[in-house]
């Protein structure tokens, strides 16, 4: 079978499982994510093949919404390439990115193998910040039954995968354990070009929530 008509088979059935999807992780998170992966992909020359499966499965079943179970999205990954008959180094490579891509505390390291893997995990962090990824932030906190903000509940830089897991922090607590640190930590110089208007937009946001907030400063809400 042809790679288009793979990929173009893979992305109707990402779309059919998480189009209801509502903690942010949906099918158009999926569909931002491989159009920047796209993007970034060629510009970093990448194998595209490789990059287009991963994008579109990285987020079949996240580790976040199973337990911390980091299993489970490999698994069901390289269950869907084997149904399409993508051959087994390839699916072994896809694998390898979606076990090992996503951030799991501020002090825990997830550094990428292979381009491909850094082109998609910068992809994914992009759709984490900005814009869109201020409002996936807020999705995601009402999806977890969190407040949106407590100025008595201070951030935290977790350092395991377990305490950030655990987190059940306020949403704009997010922003500083996690969304404001990834500009720093993309991989490839596309990424990281693209990075700083989000990054930019967030700050602002954040200046303006806390001034509405009567705080007149980002720097009062000190990290713990």
């Amino acid at each position: 079978m042809k790679k288009e008509v793979i990929i173009k088979k893979l992305a109707k059935e990402v779309k059919n499982k998480l189009n209801n999807e509502c903690s942010g992780h949906d099918w158009w998170h999926v569909y931002r994510v491989w159009n920047l992966a796209k993007q970034i992909g060629r510009k970093e020359k990448a194998d595209m093949y490789i990059v287009e499966l991963t994008a579109l499965l990285h987020d079949i079943a996240d580790w976040k919404f199973y337990d911390g179970d980091e299993t489970i999205g490999p698994k069901l990954a390289r269950k869907i390439l084997t149904s399409h008959n993508v051959p087994r180094n390839i699916i072994d490579h896809v694998c390898e990115i979606i076990a090992t891509m996503s951030f799991k505390g501020a002090d825990v390291k997830t550094k990428m193998k292979t381009l491909e893997g850094c082109v998609v995990q910068d992809a994914d962090r992009l759709d984490a910040i900005g814009a869109i990824g201020i409002a996936r932030a807020f999705a995601y906190g009402g999806h977890k039954g969190r407040t949106i903000y407590d100025p008595q509940r201070k951030p935290t830089l977790h350092k395991t995968k377990d305490a950030y897991f655990k987190n059940e922090g306020p949403t704009l607590n997010h922003f500083y354990e996690k969304l404001l640190l990834l500009k720093d930590r993309m991989n490839t110089k596309t990424a990281k070009e693209l990075a700083i208007k989000r990054h930019k937009f967030m700050e602002k946001y954040l200046e303006n929530f806390l001034e509405e907030w009567q705080e007149k400063l980002i720097n009062n809400l000190s990290i713990s």
